[in-house]
């Protein structure tokens, strides 16, 4: 039986997600001799999603921002700028949602196994 190929975005989230693992049980530091308190910081997990949600929300926030001042006609704000700024506010709003998604599936998955 051959083992399933793993496409290299899932492979860099398992291994970070094994590197939390390995801080969580009091491990030494990452192999590039950095050590993870100082990327992740202190707050472990829900700091980073509560992180990453006002991240969302300001880039969503600037984007509406940008939006109204181009259809005001205010000066120095282009098209392309408001649409390349929308844009990555949609992408990230995207990128949120199916987090949202694999967290509550993993749950489930957590919640469903026998002990």
């Amino acid at each position: 039986m051959s083992t399933p190929t793993i496409n290299p975005a899932m492979q860099a989230a398992l291994n970070q997600m094994q590197e939390l693992a390995g801080q969580a049980a009091g491990a030494a530091p990452r192999a590039g001799g950095q050590n993870l308190d100082t990327t992740v910081g202190s707050g472990g997990f829900s700091e980073a999603l509560q992180s990453s949600l006002e991240r969302i929300n300001q880039m969503q926030t600037e984007a509406g921002d940008k939006a109204r001042a181009f259809q005001a006609g205010e000066p120095g704000v282009s098209l392309h700028d408001t649409m390349i700024t929308s844009q990555k506010a949609s992408i990230a709003f995207e990128m949120g949602v199916q987090m949202r998604n694999r967290l509550v599936n993993a749950y489930k998955d957590v919640m469903n196994m026998q002990v």
